[in-house]
């Protein structure tokens, strides 16, 4: 099986879309800080966004383990349970760093904004999930779940600035 890393580098169209509106570029994995997480697990910066925030890989393994998200104002979340759960929320709704509520209408409000510039962005997206092998959920599911692991799982994955040892503040709140 293919790593989906290798599928987004070697898939152009997919690999555009992730960049923008997606925010997500393999190509910037430093998060400019030391950092740690609390409970020692390893972390692996592995992409990053143009605001200098960073996508994280925790604990041992591939692109099976839970992503973390940390922005550059000192806020963190677990965002995915694995790469392909990221890929998905970043295809289906790449505007979720605006989301305050996490619901389906939000998103189609916030969707409606970048349809303006880009009339055929569902289609490109469509593109995109087909050259990954990706089945992509609803709007409303992929942000539900995003809450769910950040508010759930991610109680246990607490981003530390090592300088400091001061904990990030949570990205998402209940």
């Amino acid at each position: 099986m293919q790593s989906l890393i290798t599928a987004v580098r070697e898939q152009g169209e997919a690999a555009r879309f992730l960049a923008w509106p997606g925010d997500f570029d393999l190509d910037r994995g430093d998060h400019g800080e030391e950092v740690h997480l609390a409970s020692g697990a390893a972390l692996e910066g592995f992409a990053g966004d143009g605001a200098g925030g960073t996508f994280f890989f925790c604990g041992e393994g591939g692109e099976e383990r839970p992503v973390l998200y940390a922005d550059s104002e000192g806020r963190a979340a677990l965002i995915a349970i694995g790469l392909p759960e990221l890929l998905r929320l970043l295809l289906v709704a790449p505007w979720w760093p605006d989301c305050q509520t996490f619901t389906a209408e939000e998103s189609r409000k916030l969707a409606a904004e970048y349809l303006e510039d880009t009339p055929d962005l569902m289609a490109q997206r469509d593109r995109a999930a087909e050259a990954l092998d990706l089945t992509l959920p609803t709007e409303g599911d992929a942000l539900a779940r995003l809450r769910e692991v950040a508010l759930g799982a991610g109680e246990n994955f607490v981003l530390v600035l090592t300088s400091e040892n001061e904990p990030y503040e949570p990205l998402i709140r209940d």
